[in-house]
């Protein structure tokens, strides 16, 4: 497969690779099911401090490129390290931020507790309130902005509230590699600049590789180091002005695909929304299909 390294950054992109150490690396990592490959031959070094966006269709292994490194899902060939030792599941140094997903009326969930869970959500039972762990907490709710609501029920929270925890918990290991799994769905657009310039901000202050796996990267466009584009069990890597171009993923996937810039925002038309290769007309801000 082909990865690209070197190309002019579009403003507001850094135009030099990240130059931290390694903290995850992926060595001709493939994944089949069945027949299906999902992709082969992927090498991938995410290094601290590396932004990196994973974008493409439906169906295209994004989802399950995380589960890999979350140590759920069996790589069928090839190798993937985490700080130089092979991936164990439940490593608390990787830092998991889901979908929005807002929580039910009545659950008598305080975001202060959600947050905790973080710290102690995978121990048997609920452990004893303690003046460390109080601190710590309010430590996580002041880093993420949400001290102001620390007492209040998740479920009267907005998704963008709710998504705030969700960063503060998914931090509360001290990680190394932040995971986000579409992060900004089913927030407005407001909320969808607040959480990535949150996670951006934790990234830079805490030295964190970041994959970030959505399907619209102009919320994080001028964030973002490099992209990582799946497709048709294929992929590319390099820069968004190496990657988001149209000959490259008209290449990528087999057929006519037009990439258009405007007013700072990237436009992919004719691209498929799913693993079953329908096509939109138009993709408006999209750049290639949901979550897989």
């Amino acid at each position: 497969m082909t990865s690209f390294s070197s190309a002019a950054a579009s403003p507001g992109v850094p135009a030099t690779p990240a130059t931290g150490e390694p903290v995850l690396q992926l060595s001709g990592a493939s994944l089949t099911f069945g027949a299906r490959t999902l992709w082969s031959g992927l090498d991938l070094t995410v290094r601290a401090g590396e932004f990196i966006a994973v974008i493409g269709a439906n169906g295209s292994g994004k989802t399950s490129l995380l589960k890999v490194i979350l140590g759920q899902q069996q790589l069928s060939a090839g190798t993937v390290d985490f700080l130089g030792e092979p991936i164990r599941r439940g490593n608390r140094r990787i830092g998991y931020i889901p979908q929005q997903k807002l929580a039910d009326d009545g659950v008598p969930l305080r975001a202060r507790d959600l947050v905790g869970l973080g710290l102690s959500g995978h121990r048997f039972g609920l452990p004893l309130p303690s003046a460390a762990r109080r601190h710590r907490v309010d430590e996580l709710l002041a880093a993420v902005g949400a001290t102001a609501y620390g007492n209040v029920a998740v479920s009267t929270l907005s998704g963008g509230e709710q998504q705030r925890l969700r960063v503060g918990q998914a931090l509360a290991g001290d990680p190394r590699l932040l995971l986000c799994d579409e992060p900004l769905l089913s927030l407005d657009l407001n909320y969808q600049r607040a959480v990535s310039e949150l996670i951006d901000q934790q990234r830079r202050a805490r030295d964190l590789g970041v994959l970030f796996v959505t399907h619209d990267i102009n919320p994080v466009l001028d964030m973002v180091d490099r992209v990582l584009y799946l497709a048709g069990g294929r992929f590319r890597i390099g820069t968004p002005d190496e990657v988001l171009r149209t000959e490259v993923l008209s290449e990528l996937y087999g057929s006519p695909i037009d990439v258009i810039r405007t007013r700072g925002r990237v436009i992919v038309v004719g691209a498929p929304d799913s693993a079953h290769g329908h096509h939109d007309d138009v993709r408006g801000t999209n750049t290639g299909g949901a979550a897989s």
